[in-house]
């Protein structure tokens, strides 16, 4: 892999790009390959309370699996091939597998989501064609590997919503999810299958359209001129289940709200988004997760590292490595380590003129917890 050149934050014309000049950065031997995908793009991860790694794969070519365990660095089509196959009926196969996540229970949810073209976070495909999203959320049981219940969001305006990441609350039988699309979090009961939009168009949910994201010395923009955009996008919510996390791409600030206001339903939305914490600037981030400690790890693609939020307010960089390109989504393992994936977004044809720059082959990594103190 050829060096990459050290890279900052800077806000300069409310533009995030390289700084020159800077001291290359060196692999940093802690870091540690789990699994190597070829071609095949990794985007979520998760871990289970046994240690079992799953990882989802966007349907796009050359397409393997959408839903993946990894044993021994290769993976296995999960939880059968039926449900991986290329074609087939929607509600038998997944669409476009977009993120997971291991509850405390250790069920798997899935969340396959394929939005209009209009509302992709990946940039509008050019067709112009004006349709619905296709979106699903399956619970699978991982003592059984069985599909327990799929949810249709058969509410969900699905000519606008962009469904990008779950978090699934088991004590309020909810789930929690980012829409870019509608710049909201989407709220799933588990029980009624109904949904609610909830935070639509704040402040904490929008992206700033002042920041462009600048990589390698060049804007993140597509053929039209278009720059790379994401309303609230990467989310967490804490092992006690009592505050759920949250945050654009484009915007430096982390937000976060208890869940005992997200489940009553009883409040209007100015009384909402009067319980909602701003905790401060962190970094631009597509990812997040949580850990026992109460830390809250981000992805830091601008400075190819991760870093995490203290229960106390500080951030603190975990790894910085030139192979963490868009690190995008994490799972923690009862074995010491955060895992993660790198979807290197920025290095897509989209964003590059049509020219493909992805460094193959896509990797998972892993890297030892903080120690608690």
């Amino acid at each position: 892999m050829r060096s990459l050149t050290f890279i900052f934050l800077a806000i300069t014309m409310r533009s995030f790009t390289p700084a020159q000049g800077q001291t290359t950065l060196s692999e940093d031997a802690r870091l540690e390959v789990v699994a190597a995908f070829g071609q095949s793009q990794p985007i979520g991860v998760s871990v289970s309370s046994d240690n079992r790694i799953f990882v989802s794969f966007p349907k796009r070519d050359p397409y393997e699996m959408g839903l993946a365990e990894v044993k021994e660095g290769k993976r296995t089509a999960y939880p059968n091939v039926e449900w991986n196959r290329k074609e087939g009926n929607e509600d038998e196969v997944f669409v476009n597998v977009q993120d997971i996540y291991v509850d405390d229970n250790d069920h798997l949810w899935v969340l396959d989501s394929k939005p209009a073209p209009q509302n992709s976070v990946f940039g509008n495909d050019g067709s112009g064609e004006k349709k619905n999203g296709q979106f699903k959320l399956l619970q699978i049981d991982l003592h059984t590997d069985s599909v327990l219940h799929v949810f249709n969001f058969d509410d969900l305006n699905k000519s606008k919503s962009g469904l990008n990441d779950v978090r699934v609350d088991t004590d309020k039988k909810l789930a929690y999810l980012s829409d870019p699309g509608q710049a909201a979090i989407v709220i799933l009961d588990l029980i009624s299958g109904k949904s609610r939009v909830v935070l639509q168009h704040h402040f904490s949910t929008l992206a700033d359209s002042g920041i462009v994201l600048r990589y390698e010395g060049k804007k993140m923009e597509d053929k039209s001129g278009n720059m790379f955009r994401s309303n609230v996008n990467g989310i967490a919510l804490t092992k006690d289940l009592r505050y759920f996390y949250y945050r654009p791409i484009n915007g430096l600030h982390l937000y976060r709200i208890e869940t005992k206001y997200l489940a009553d339903n009883k409040l209007s939305e100015q009384q909402l988004a009067s319980y909602v914490e701003d905790m401060g600037e962190t970094a631009v981030c597509h990812g997040m997760e949580a850990d026992a400690a109460g830390n809250i790890y981000i992805t830091s693609s601008l400075d190819y590292s991760i870093k995490y939020f203290t229960p106390a307010g500080k951030l603190i960089t975990l790894v910085q490595d030139p192979r963490l390109i868009w690190p995008d989504s994490l799972g923690i393992g009862t074995d010491g380590y955060l895992y993660f994936s790198c979807a290197q977004v920025n290095r897509l044809p989209q964003w590059n003129g049509g020219t493909d720059k992805t460094s193959f082959p896509y990797r998972i990594y892993r890297v030892k917890l903080p120690p608690t103190s």
